[in-house]
């Protein structure tokens, strides 16, 4: 049998307040259409596990990307990672996981790394105690009052801080949770 590999899609923007509706079962069955294996959701909010036997994580996202504006009709962004970069965005968290509460914690996923400049232009003292440190394209946000009201959050999703990039925000308890559904998945 071929060699698969484990996959997070992460959709951006979909299932929130009645728009955009994208049902699981129905994005299920698009990825399986598309030939990945061991298809699981998680939550309503456009998150999946998947395997495949490419290795190339921009094709799959933009086959994805095709299969689902053709289904749904809307385009959406998204972003496919591999088991070994999400196990490695939980075990390189810059803040002290195992102490914090879930909605403490998020992380947002990028296509790509912010210019550094860009984080640098934020004046991180005046939001404290909140934190964001950057990661390997992601950006690790510790809000202690949770996201819905924490200002930095809100400075950190400006469109200019990510122009050209695509960004997607999830709690650390999704953050775990797809980084341990990538992981079940066995080599075939």
């Amino acid at each position: 049998m071929a060699k698969t590999y484990a996959y997070a899609l992460l959709l951006r923007g979909i299932n929130v307040g009645g728009h955009r509706k994208v049902p699981m079962a129905d994005l299920r069955a698009v990825l399986a259409e598309l030939g990945h294996g061991d298809v699981r959701t998680y939550l309503q909010s456009g998150n999946a596990a998947f395997t495949s036997a490419m290795r190339d994580e921009a094709r799959i996202a933009a086959d994805i990307g095709r299969a689902v504006e053709r289904r749904f009709g809307f385009a959406v962004d998204l972003l496919v990672r591999g088991g070994p970069y999400l196990r490695a965005v939980v075990e390189d968290c810059p803040f002290p996981a195992a102490g914090l509460e879930g909605k403490q914690l998020h992380v947002t996923y990028l296509s790509d790394n912010v210019d550094p400049g860009r984080l640098a232009s934020i004046d991180a003292k005046a939001f404290l105690p909140e934190e964001f440190r950057p990661g390997d394209r992601a950006l690790y946000l510790y809000a202690p009052d949770g996201l819905g009201r924490s200002k930095l959050a809100a400075v950190l999703a400006r469109p200019a801080l990510y122009e050209g990039i695509v960004a997607t925000s999830r709690n650390w308890n999704t953050v775990v949770r797809l980084a341990d559904m990538t992981g079940e998945t066995t080599d075939a």
